[in-house]
């Protein structure tokens, strides 16, 4: 007899919620999109709307049982994977203090960060958390600048909650994170896997705020009769814990393993390694997050700018794709923007795109360092633009895998998961410009609702393991590098790095300037 029970997975990204309807052998049977703005105030303020998250989590279910037709007393599980480092103020009633809230690229906190390290070791500080991206980034930080900028606020919260356990807690109304987004709080140790009290005490905040730390495939509970109201959902449905993105995003692109890797290529990206201990290395900073699996880690080096810039350029440069998407004269402004680069030769007529329109991750030499194009001529085309875009972003992911290979060397094959890796002339320039092979499987921009699922089955018992995962990935395609490519890219490659360097020291300049 068929097994009709079904769950609903959550990808809560920066740029939206997708629900995805799975059934519990991890079989995806269908989608639904729901897009929600961020805010920028100034260069530090990076803010999103929680009670949008929300309202995207009940209008994606409505529309997915509405377009697959499914009787909701098939829902077994729901399961969320959610963007890091959000900070997510409620009251004891569990009101939202702030309409706007700061997420994972937000960095408004660096006097609060600069404060911190005047009593604590920065280097023991990561040694022990992992936490590689600027400090200002990190949950606690955040917390504290709630503190001092909006006191009256910070006497009202109860509990400060990430992004999925914010939802998590709308729709059981419990408090509780996983080990994974605790990770990213700025007080956890990696290896005791528990809250540090001499790092919350050093930040001045009450420990009582941090919500309770669960495993990622535990239950937080069920539906509470408001939330089944509105999701259309019988209120016996259980809510599992699910996972920060990185984390959820790793178990779905097979990094169940010690020794696998992937590139995600979303908004932001980055290249991870699984293991069964963390890379932690003070000169290049690789951040760290607990693994959605006991015992493992995903160790990471990132760019905060990559598929948030291409998307910068489809929505400034090639503005008019998406009144004709609208108008329903194309289907999709990027696969033009992807036949535009075929038309531009490799390195784009001699013309260089720095990316780094959300600021430098670690390993660049500024946190100011600022995007821009070198090169242009009167002769540079629209095509040009486009191509230089992709390409330079894809160079500075191939910075970050050379620091990656320092720690994991002999890697000659990735898995490439996110939107980037349903492009087909994307994946080769991966493949030229890494020199190596590169996977698409038949996953692709669907491995953290794939990992959401996955916690999902295995927390309510259908899986015994996660072996299962290997056999839901299907090869469907495999791009090889093109030595001819590979050797011009090889040319180009140093200029960007050069490029790199000018554009952080024009972006300090520019922080510094008084105007």
């Amino acid at each position: 007899m068929e097994n009709t029970k079904k769950i609903i997975a959550y990808d809560l990204g920066t740029g939206g919620i997708k629900a995805s309807l799975f059934d519990t052998g991890g079989q995806s049977c269908a989608h639904s999109f729901i897009q929600y703005d961020t805010y920028y105030a100034g260069a530090d303020f990076h803010e999103q709307n929680p009670e949008d998250w929300w309202q995207g989590i009940i209008q994606s279910t409505r529309k997915l049982l509405a377009q697959t037709g499914i009787c909701p007393q098939d829902i077994v599980g729901l399961s969320i994977s959610g963007h890091s480092l959000s900070v997510v103020p409620i009251d004891e009633n569990g009101q939202l203090l702030r309409n706007r809230i700061p997420i994972w690229s937000d960095t408004r906190a660096e006097k609060q960060a600069e404060d911190f390290f005047e009593t604590v070791s920065y280097e023991d500080w990561y040694m022990h958390t992992g936490n590689g991206f600027p400090p200002e980034c990190y949950s606690i930080f955040k917390i504290m600048w709630y503190r001092d900028n909006e006191p009256d606020l910070f006497q009202k919260i109860y509990k400060v909650l990430g992004s999925k356990d914010y939802c998590n807690y709308r729709l059981t109304g419990r408090c509780f994170t996983d080990y994974s987004y605790a990770s990213g709080s700025g007080v956890y140790d990696l290896k005791r896997h528990t809250y540090m009290k001499e790092y919350i005490d050093h930040a001045g905040i009450s420990a009582s705020i941090l919500p309770d730390i669960i495993a990622s495939h535990a239950v937080v509970g069920t539906l509470t009769n408001e939330a089944s109201g509105l999701l259309g959902l019988p209120a016996t449905v259980k809510v599992i814990c699910g996972g920060v993105d990185n984390s959820c995003m790793a178990l779905g692109a097979k990094g169940t393993k010690d020794g696998r890797t992937y590139t995600s290529l979303g908004s932001s990206s980055w290249i991870a390694v699984i293991g069964k201990e963390p890379i932690l290395d003070f000169a290049c900073k690789p951040f760290v997050f607990e693994h959605c699996i006991e015992g493992l880690y995903t160790s990471a080096t990132s760019i905060f700018s990559a598929g948030n810039s291409f998307r910068w350029v489809r929505d400034v440069i090639c503005s008019e794709l998406l009144e004709q998407e609208k108008d329903g004269k194309i289907k999709d402004a990027y696969t033009v923007m992807n036949n535009m680069i075929a038309k531009s030769p490799l390195g784009a007529n001699k013309l260089i795109f720095n990316p780094s329109m959300a600021g430098g991750s670690m390993f660049e030499e500024s946190k100011d360092i600022v995007a821009g194009y070198i090169g242009l001529t009167l002769g540079h085309t629209k095509n040009d633009l486009v191509r230089a875009a992709m390409e330079g972003i894809t160079f500075n992911l191939k910075y970050a895998m050379d620091l990656l290979s320092q720690y994991r060397p002999g890697i000659r094959q990735m898995l490439l998961a996110g939107g980037g890796s349903k492009s087909p002339i994307w994946r080769q320039m991966f493949a030229d410009i890494f020199d190596m092979e590169i996977i698409k499987t038949n996953i692709d921009q669907d491995a953290a609702s794939l990992g959401a699922a996955a916690l999902a089955a295995y927390g309510l018992g259908y899986w015994k393991d996660y072996d299962i995962l290997d056999t839901i990935h299907k090869v469907n395609a495999i791009a090889k590098p093109n030595q001819e490519n590979t050797v011009i890219y090889k040319r180009l490659y140093p200029l960007h790095r050069e490029v790199s360097h000018y554009m952080a020291l024009t972006g300090q300049h520019l922080h510094e300037l008084d105007i």
